[in-house]
């Protein structure tokens, strides 16, 4: 759905009198396709799901504890670039995803750091395609998918968390919940999430504040030190939301989806190193 379908959508569901603070809410995304493929046909620094990374010749692949992370996504940003309307990632170069081969993090740890990686690189000219190293599990080798971009409004499931003057009633916040169990469509409910940027499709618990609180080293949100840091929960943005994948042969815990999120402060900078990692199943 685009902007002006989306407003009708919540006109129709009987959203009207908090509409406005909707609208506000809505975030461009960019929607990701995937269909099963080989490397063979895909050039070097496409865009793919799975199989082996391109990365250049000097960079060692990831790892945790001696044991190779999982490569599940590359992207060559000039080609997400035209679907990404707010131009919030770089114009071009590779960005690429790791995370844990044997899914033993789940982002609510400040020592999960060391289970994902995201690597850009500006200079696709040095790329390599590196294979598999051979200490990597077999389950996370993954098939490679060939994949396409589309552009899609997204709205998030827990608004008033985004917005504390949002001041709906009872009413409102179940027609809410029911309109977003079918939004955009009941038809794309039962697809495949995988987006960059936009708003993340929860499984659990929003994250914003998760991440914000975990990345600084604090477990405990009532902690004084947590609470004086909790207002920086709204920079955080979701990169990157990866669905198990049966394309892919990929799948995170049981049924769920992987969650990079960074602040818009570090994808300027291009810090993907500040990125935090979380995993939710249901």
């Amino acid at each position: 759905m685009q902007n002006d379908a989306v407003r009708a959508a919540i006109k129709a569901a009987g959203l009207s009198r908090i509409q406005p603070h909707l609208e506000a809410l809505m975030k461009n995304s960019v929607r990701v396709t995937s269909t099963a493929s080989t490397e063979s046909a895909l050039p070097m620094g496409m865009s793919k799901l799975g199989g082996m990374p391109d990365l250049p010749d000097a960079v060692v692949w990831p790892s945790m504890a001696d044991v190779p992370l999982a490569f599940v996504a590359q992207f060559d940003l000039s080609a997400v670039h035209p679907f990404d309307v707010d131009k919030l990632l770089p114009a071009s170069g590779l960005l690429s995803f790791f995370f844990d081969a044997n899914q033993q993090v789940f982002g609510s740890d400040p020592a999960d750091k060391a289970g994902w990686k995201v690597i850009y690189t500006a200079d696709k000219s040095t790329l390599k395609r590196h294979s598999f190293p051979d200490k990597l599990p077999a389950a996370a080798r993954f098939v490679p998918c060939a994949v396409t971009f589309s552009n899609e409004v997204t709205l998030p499931q827990r608004p008033n968390l985004l917005d504390k003057t949002l001041d709906w009633n009872d009413s409102e916040r179940n027609t809410y919940s029911d309109f977003m169990t079918a939004f955009p469509s009941t038809e794309d409910r039962s697809k495949l999430h995988h987006r960059l940027l936009g708003h993340s499709d929860d499984l659990q618990d929003d994250m914003h504040l998760q991440v914000q609180l975990v990345s600084h080293g604090f477990t405990d949100d009532q902690s004084p030190q947590a609470v004086a840091i909790a207002s920086g929960a709204k920079n955080w943005i979701l990169l990157f939301q990866l669905d198990s994948d049966t394309n892919a042969h990929m799948q995170w815990g049981s049924t769920g989806l992987l969650y990079y999120w960074i602040t818009k402060q570090d994808l300027q900078a291009k810090n993907f190193d500040a990125v935090w990692c979380v995993l939710q199943s249901e």
